[in-house]
């Protein structure tokens, strides 16, 4: 039987690799921004205009395409949560992990909602 009230969750390599998947989260996320914006520059109805995000496909695309990431990477962080609580080792470096994504995702779709509509 595990004792979940025993606070040693010290466990450094485990949080290099939670800290590694964040980080490669949200750089993916940035990726799959910077690649909707190059996509969104070269389309044609918004060749003329003066914003970047002209038009509401782009301005969803732009929302959708890392959110998604974000979502999945939170996902992906709270099932290894799982994984390492069923290990019996520091799964609260885990969870950390999937908050703070959880934190980042909904921040990131709560503002960028307010421009899918404009």
């Amino acid at each position: 039987m595990t004792d979940d009230v025993e606070k040693r969750w010290h466990d450094p390599g485990m949080y290099r690799r939670a800290a590694g998947y964040v980080a490669a989260v949200l750089v993916a996320a940035a990726l799959v921004g910077v690649a909707v914006t190059t996509w969104a520059e070269r389309r044609e109805p918004c060749a003329d205009a003066g914003s970047v995000f002209c038009d509401t496909a782009s301005r969803a695309t732009i929302l959708a395409g890392p959110g998604v990431v974000l979502a999945a990477g939170t996902v992906g962080a709270f099932v290894a949560t799982y994984r390492v609580w069923k290990r019996h080792r520091a799964w609260p470096i885990w969870q950390g992990a999937g908050w703070f994504l959880m934190t980042v995702t909904l921040a990131f779709l709560a503002v960028g909602a307010g421009t899918v509509g404009a």
